[in-house]
């Protein structure tokens, strides 16, 4: 297992591209640096012959100046008119990334701080393991940050950030709030039809589902939902035919699974759900699915793992042809990641953050098993673990969501 040591005495958390920043540089450039931020200034530098750097085509130089870590951007800006240019906003910088087919990953944590109970969210670079900030979430400052549900379309560099719960008057909240990587900035999207909180949402073909959960006089709901992101709007899909609130979601097959999770002392066996967009049909979840089915889920090579908050923390992986769960082959979650924690994957990766923000990265290998056309496959992890900051100690996560820039 390795480990990465993010230290708290390296460079502080940077922003990344706060559009709510005022550009206030340490150097003063009193006769240019309004022209500065003129578009058209880039283009008369590059006709003029400045060349990004000397001795390289500007093809080749941008090519390598977007592949500069975020926390180096205030002191590249010092070097020239055109880095200047360059890395003063965020925005143009990502815009360009995406424009030459840059998509790296960045791990969004929505975070809860222990003393004070305020939310915020933190990002760490998965190329350089160095955190960043996002400009401040806009919504009601009490709230219970578990009655949220978080979802994301990584390539397109979107989260959005769905119903909750005012803890002062326990009253669920209707609010969708989109985040954009690419803009950096929130934008209040259109509310949904029921305010509900604890319950289960998931994305399928770009259209955003939600179902169940508790609503306004306490019980839980059977209505469900979906937003379509080309028009703006919500209607109403099936219910689900039982009232319940969601511990944890995925989707799987073009299919969203919902299960409302064990819960102490375990005498009653969970129940589940299985919602078809295609037929616009809810049916109960398979009785090995939904009573194995105990930590959080994510969806890697097609199939469905779960980090058990149980069984040592170990992971396991869902066999659809006999209705059970199998073990992963190698180590339990690592020892710095402890509950709550919340999991989320990008191609064979799942990344795990623990209680104070520690990071787990799960490498995930797979063999088959067979030479028939439905290959049976066994699955193996190997862990690397990136310490949180010292300053992060009294947070806890309550969502975790990978977007590319």
């Amino acid at each position: 297992m390795q480990r990465v040591r993010v230290s708290s005495h390296q460079a502080p958390v940077h922003k990344l591209g706060d559009s709510q920043m005022t550009l206030s540089p340490k150097f003063r450039l009193p006769a240019i640096q309004s022209s500065l931020l003129d578009p058209s200034l880039e283009f008369e530098l590059s006709v003029k012959g400045d060349p990004l750097i000397p001795g390289l085509p500007d093809d080749i130089a941008l090519n390598c100046l977007l592949r500069i870590p975020v926390q180096n951007h205030t002191a590249c800006k010092s070097v020239c008119k055109r880095w200047y240019f360059m890395f003063s906003g965020k925005e143009r910088f990502f815009n360009r990334r995406r424009e030459l087919g840059f998509h790296d990953p960045w791990l969004f944590v929505f975070a809860i701080h222990k003393s004070t109970g305020k939310i915020q969210w933190h990002v760490l670079d998965l190329n350089n393991f160095s955190w960043h900030n996002i400009p401040t979430m806009p919504c009601k400052e009490r709230v219970c940050p578990q009655g949220f549900r978080c979802v994301s379309i990584p390539r397109e560099g979107t989260l959005f950030v769905c119903g909750g719960m005012s803890s002062d008057v326990d009253c669920p909240l209707n609010l969708v709030l989109k985040y954009e990587v690419q803009k950096n900035r929130w934008t209040v999207m259109k509310k949904m039809d029921t305010p509900r909180s604890f319950f289960a949402c998931g994305v399928i073909d770009g259209m955003i589902y939600v179902a169940g959960g508790n609503s306004t006089d306490r019980f839980e709901l059977n209505k469900a939902e979906v937003l379509d992101l080309a028009k703006g709007t919500w209607r109403p899909i099936a219910s689900m035919g039982t009232n319940m609130a969601s511990y944890d979601a995925a989707v799987l097959n073009g299919k969203l699974l919902v299960t409302e999770g064990w819960f102490w002392p375990f005498f009653v066996v969970p129940r589940g759900q299985v919602y078809d967009p295609r037929t616009d049909m809810w049916e109960s979840m398979a009785s090995g699915l939904r009573e194995g089915w105990t930590g959080s889920s994510i969806v890697v090579f097609g199939h469905l793992f779960v980090v058990s908050e149980h069984e040592r923390t170990k992971l396991k992986v869902y066999d659809m042809d006999t209705d059970s769960w199998e073990f992963v082959e190698g180590r339990h979650l690592p020892e710095q990641i402890c509950k709550p924690f919340s999991a989320n994957c990008c191609d064979n990766r799942i990344f795990v953050v623990g209680r104070n923000l520690n990071v787990a990265v799960g490498y995930i290998s797979r063999v088959s098993l067979d030479s028939s056309c439905e290959k049976k496959w066994r699955f193996s992890v190997r862990w690397q673990v990136v310490d949180a900051r010292e300053d992060f100690s009294d947070l806890t996560p309550s969502s975790a969501q990978v977007l590319f820039a």
